[in-house]
């Protein structure tokens, strides 16, 4: 065989799995990378693939040259020993990266500071709670876009014709209001056909504390999205440009002009090449545009929310609370070992976003000994040593409170209400609408209050603290004076006795539980009363009562 020959056959040998490559590589997008797995099985694929382009080059070679031996074998499966050996490293890294060899790096990967609660989380009313949760933001999306198809307006006619809204709706912080954002999607491949040139007219923004729902349209389309075909679409887009970094999945931010961007973590593996995956950067890309910009963490713009996956700060603190001393106690001894509950949400707060979970020891799961908060632009962590009622137990509560209605809860978010950690959801009937509110509070799951309206709901749960006697309210006052009218009322099994004091406009009330001299107090005594600053429709509660030497 002439060499030219062999050279040809070699090179389309070589060619065939090359564009076997391009077609697995722009099909799946593996990243170019030792850390990552899914390049060890692409890179094996190609390899077989190139084996077998060769069999019928190298059987007549090495016919024609005699080849016998060691060195037959070394040339007829040459791509099956680079395979063997991207297989041998695959196990390897493996190995390396396990945890039972790696305990403390693992529980290393999240830095974890302890907060104080009523420092740290600003107190919050009824008119800021984001009450807004995935599947109602999903109904208010639909319904937006359905108020369009029900008007005049051809052009946004045609708009719901042409889109649907994505059901992958985000929570950001924009200009300092909670909101959750989703893109418009095209409807059909066709529709991207029709409407490819101008791109997505718009995306979805909902405020979570007042519902508002408006579609903001952009003067030009965004022309790369997780629905566009081919080279626009966004997983791909930012591929073929970054082509060896770890990118995690792309999600939708909109920074203080109103400018889309598709943001993607960059991932780094920390532990033995496949262990310990961390966050390191992000990988920014306008929507409009498709202008691209790498930052490493520390260099976020503060515009943008999630950059560190909630799955992936969540998975840290497990692995911080199960290997603080070493693998074996995880196991076996599981001294101080600690877990996060089953689920997460969100808090938005200080102009950024936080992901919340509780922690429970492993030993007594029916309780949380504390609650975790990220950061998850800055990956800061806190964790705040309240102990209380799960988030399950807290549902079950809430749902207790509404049981002749059937309500299901919603997974609650985590307020501070009157310096009080306190746990929010919303009530829903079977066909998922939202019917009413709930307050739970975190160390007693037992004081729960229900309302049809947000603030009905927080009022309630104000007087069911206020009347808790083991309530300790952050802020007091003294008032003295004579006491101008009495009355009592049993509440919750106990006599309240409320006064009227000369010269303040609202009533004292105190339960004889707490002080059993109440009932000989008369109208016209002199009294000093200590009370709660907060009051709820003009009745404070009285944290003691004195009466006044007569003078």
């Amino acid at each position: 065989m002439k060499k030219s020959k062999y050279l040809r056959g070699e090179g389309l040998a070589l060619l065939i799995a090359l564009v076997v490559g391009f077609v697995v590589f722009y099909a799946f997008l593996p990243p170019i990378s030792l850390q990552s797995r899914e390049f060890y099985f692409f890179a094996i694929l190609l390899m077989g693939v190139w084996f077998l382009a060769r069999i019928p080059i190298v059987s007549s070679y090495v016919e024609e040259k005699g080849m016998q031996g060691r060195k037959k074998k070394l040339y007829s499966f040459f791509p099956l020993l680079i395979a063997a050996l991207l297989a041998v490293l695959l196990v390897l890294f493996s190995v390396l990266s396990l945890k039972i060899f790696n305990a403390s790096r693992y529980s290393s990967l999240l830095r974890v500071e302890e907060g104080n609660f009523t420092q740290d989380i600003p107190q919050i009313t009824y008119d800021q709670i984001p009450m807004l949760d995935t599947e109602s933001a999903q109904r208010l999306g639909d319904r937006k876009m359905g108020e369009l198809a029900a008007t005049n307006n051809e052009e946004q006619k045609s708009l719901v014709s042409q889109f649907e809204v994505s059901d992958d709706y985000i929570q950001i912080n924009y200009q300092n209001r909670p909101m959750r954002v989703t893109q418009l999607e095209y409807a059909s491949f066709f529709k991207w056909l029709t409407n490819r040139k101008e791109g997505l007219p718009g995306y979805i923004m909902i405020d979570m504390v007042t519902q508002e729902t408006q579609l903001v349209r952009l003067e030009q389309g965004m022309k790369y999205s997780p629905s566009e075909y081919f080279g626009r679409n966004i997983e791909r887009y930012m591929r073929f440009r970054y082509p060896t970094m770890l990118l995690g999945e792309p999600s939708l931010e909109v920074d203080d002009d109103g400018i889309p961007y598709f943001v993607a973590p960059r991932l780094k593996n920390k532990i033995g090449m496949l262990g310990g995956t961390d966050v390191v950067g992000a990988v920014f890309v306008n929507a409009v545009t498709g202008g691209h910009t790498y930052y490493d963490l520390a260099e976020v713009p503060s515009w943008a929310d999630h950059i560190c996956p909630a799955d992936l700060l969540v998975e840290q603190y497990d692995y911080y609370g199960a290997f603080n001393d070493g693998f074996f106690n995880a196991y076996i001894g599981q001294r101080g070992v600690t877990r996060t509950t089953e689920d997460y949400n969100y808090i938005a707060m200080n102009d950024d976003v936080f992901v919340y979970t509780g922690v429970t020891s492993v030993s007594s799961d029916q309780s949380n000994i504390g609650f975790l908060l990220c950061n998850q632009r800055t990956k800061e962590a806190k964790f705040y040593p309240v102990s209380g009622a799960t988030e399950q137990s807290a549902q079950s509560s809430a749902q207790g409170a509404v049981e002749d209605l059937g309500y299901t809860a919603t997974f609650p978010i985590l307020l501070n209400i009157n310096n009080q950690p306190t746990y929010f959801m919303s009530l829903k009937d079977s066909s998922g609408l939202v019917k009413m509110y709930a307050m739970v509070n975190v160390a007693n799951y037992q004081r729960v209050a229900v309302g049809d309206i947000v603030a009905e709901c927080e009022k309630k749960y104000t007087q069911t603290m206020q009347a808790d006697s083991s309530y300790v309210p952050q802020e007091t006052q003294q008032a003295s004076g004579s006491i101008e009218e009495i009355r009592s009322a049993v509440v919750g099994g106990y006599t309240w006795y409320y006064f009227k004091i000369i010269g303040y406009p609202q009533y004292f009330a105190m339960s004889v539980e707490q002080n059993t001299s109440l009932p000989v107090l008369n109208t016209g005594d002199s009294v000093t009363i200590t009370y709660d600053s907060q009051a709820v429709d003009g009745v404070a509660k009285a944290l003691d009562v004195t009466r006044n030497p007569a003078s």
